[in-house]
């Protein structure tokens, strides 16, 4: 049997935490900032934990993330 290959465009979108959960981080952050309120712009500085309805998919593109 041949390896299973990780989705190298998944890779460097999400990281694995220690419970077995996936984060990521949010878009629209890098520029046009002046219209983006305070608080949107705090909220988007933070990383975000995968919805659980999402969550098989992205084990599918990392199998051994």
């Amino acid at each position: 049997m041949p390896k299973i290959k990780t989705n190298r465009a998944a890779a460097k979108r999400f990281k694995k935490t220690g419970t077995g959960k996936f984060t990521f981080a949010k878009s629209h952050a890098s520029h046009i900032l002046t219209k983006k309120s305070r608080k949107r712009k705090r909220t988007l500085r933070k990383s975000h934990l995968i919805d659980k309805t999402n969550e098989k998919a992205i084990k599918l593109l990392l199998p051994n993330g």
